[in-house]
């Protein structure tokens, strides 16, 4: 019984050694760049990190990052001038663009199809509205000199504070003792990031490895009433009139770029009305024959962000020529 034991341990570590020697090669794991709060309490990625990020369980996304000296996924590094004609794209990991090539990012792109611009790229996943005019803020002297800023609303997920508070939590975290391990065990990583561990996880926190089977049928909830869509979009718009009126908002060169069939109506008017500028991708996805989405994922897939980076490049000609 005893030797039973001793192979059986020896079988499993074999084996596991062998699947960590499998997915390091193959490079099935993740790369995910650390992250901080610098002093202007800007939350961003550690720079000049290169790496890869992998999408699916099988590398059906493979690309390339580089962190650059401002501690975004760039292509270049952010040196605005009053001589230059510079755009800055805000948002979060549908900006990042991890999800392709940093060197055919949507900064790239709209540089590609726009003569005599830089596109500086502040994406950082987990970003909502708020860490999106703290960060406009914070670097103030650097958005006078830029000419042109687009933030990314997605507005069922970013209004959902009034208040900029950073997130040290999060980063406390990700610098812990158990996210070190994880990242250093490539099939921990690579377990983690398609759920394999996901029950181990729940098994931790509350005893349970899966989820309650009689959970599991309620699947015929009724939708938001129009009552509860009222109050949503109350206290949206409420929280997005808080961070403009908190940190001001240029409405001479900011626009917001959003998908109409996701954003409330009630939102589109309030802005119209108060004369901020949006940009709707909304009609060029609809019309595409192609999917503009990852097959596993919702982020937008390299013809999506095609799309993406084609409107914003027909947007910024527009105020190139209405500058002149």
């Amino acid at each position: 019984m005893k030797k039973f034991i001793l192979k059986s341990v020896l079988y499993i570590v074999l084996i596991l050694l062998l699947l960590e020697v499998i997915v390091r090669v193959f490079h099935l794991y993740t790369e995910d760049p650390p992250r901080f709060i610098d002093e202007y309490g800007v939350e961003k990625r550690v720079p000049n990190h290169d790496g890869y990020a992998v999408t699916g369980n099988r590398n059906q996304n493979y690309s390339k990052f580089h962190i650059n000296k401002a501690g975004f996924n760039s292509f270049r590094e952010f040196t605005p001038s009053a001589d230059k004609f510079e755009m800055a794209l805000v948002g979060d990991s549908f900006i990042e663009g991890f999800h392709q090539n940093f060197s055919n990012s949507i900064g790239k792109q709209i540089e590609n199809q726009t003569e005599g611009i830089e596109v500086y790229e502040y994406g950082y996943a987990g970003y909502d509205f708020a860490n999106q005019m703290h960060l406009v803020h914070a670097y103030e002297q650097d958005f006078q000199l830029i000419d042109q800023t687009v933030l990314y609303l997605n507005y069922e997920n970013d209004l959902s504070r009034a208040v900029y508070e950073p997130n040290t939590g999060r980063i406390k975290m990700l610098s812990s003792t158990i996210f070190k391990i994880r990242d250093n065990i490539k099939l921990l990583a690579y377990g983690s990031k398609i759920g394999i561990v996901e029950p181990l996880k729940k098994l931790a926190q509350r005893g349970v490895a899966f989820n309650d089977t009689e959970k599991g049928y309620q699947t015929n909830e009724l939708k938001d009433s129009e009552e509860e869509k009222l109050k949503q979009d109350q206290k949206r718009i409420a929280n997005f009139k808080s961070l403009i009126n908190l940190y001001g908002f240029d409405k001479t060169k900011t626009s917001l770029l959003l998908d109409s069939r996701k954003t409330s109506e009630r939102f589109l008017d309030f802005c119209r009305e108060n004369g901020i500028m949006y940009i709707d991708f909304s009609s060029s996805f609809e019309e595409s024959k192609k999917p503009t989405t990852l097959i596993y994922d919702h982020h937008w897939n390299a013809h999506g962000r095609t799309i993406i980076a084609k409107e914003l490049a027909n947007y910024i000609k527009s105020k190139k020529i209405s500058k002149r």
